[in-house]
C-alpha cells in the first residue's frame, strides 16, 4: 500500500486550511454572514495552521518540530472554537452583553482590550447563523481543528 510523503501531507492540510478560509469568505461575502469576535479569532488561527503547514511541505524537514507545532497551534484554534459552541449553547438568561462593532474596538480600545474581547467573545457570539446537519459553523469550525491537529501530530509522529 503506498503512503503519503510528509510534504504532500503538510501540503494537503494547507490546502484545506485554504479552502476553510474560502468557505468563510464566501459566508461573509455571498451569503453576508459578518463574522463576530471569535469567529475572526478562529479565522487568524487557522490562517496561522495553514502557514505553519505550507512551511513544512515546502522546508521538508523537521517534520516532528512542525507536526507538533501544528498540532499544538490547532487545538488552541480548537479551544475557541469549543468556547464558541458553549457561548452558542447558553441559556438566553446567561449570555454575556454584546459589545461594540470590531471597527470601533480596534479604533478606541487599548490592544490588550481588543484581543481580550477576540478571544473570549460578546454575546453576539452567541448567534447561531447558519446550521448544517444541526451543528453551527464554529460546531464544525472544532472538528476541522481536530482533524487539522490530529493529521499534523499523525505527519509528524508517524513511523516511516
Amino acid at each position: 500500500m503506498p503512503t503519503i510523503s510528509n510534504r504532500l501531507g503538510f501540503l494537503l492540510g494547507f490546502s484545506f486550511c485554504a479552502l476553510l478560509l474560502t468557505v468563510a469568505a464566501w459566508f461573509q461575502f455571498v451569503r453576508d454572514l459578518q463574522p463576530c469576535p471569535l469567529c475572526i479569532s478562529q479565522r487568524v488561527v487557522v490562517l496561522l495552521v495553514g502557514l505553519l503547514y505550507l512551511a513544512a511541505g515546502l522546508h521538508d524537514r523537521h517534520p516532528r518540530r512542525y507536526g507538533t507545532l501544528i498540532g499544538l497551534t490547532a487545538l488552541g484554534g480548537a479551544l475557541l472554537s469549543a468556547r464558541h459552541v458553549w457561548l452558542q449553547n447558553l441559556p438566553e438568561d446567561e449570555v454575556p452583553a454584546c459589545g461594540p462593532g470590531l471597527g470601533y474596538v480596534f479604533e478606541h480600545f487599548p490592544l490588550t482590550e481588543t484581543v481580550r474581547l477576540l478571544v473570549s467573545g460578546t454575546g453576539e457570539c452567541s448567534e447561531v447563523l447558519w446550521t448544517f446537519l444541526g451543528l453551527s459553523i464554529p460546531a464544525w469550525t472544532l472538528i476541522a481543528f481536530l482533524l487539522l491537529a490530529g493529521w499534523g501530530f499523525w505527519l509528524g509522529w508517524r513511523r516511516r
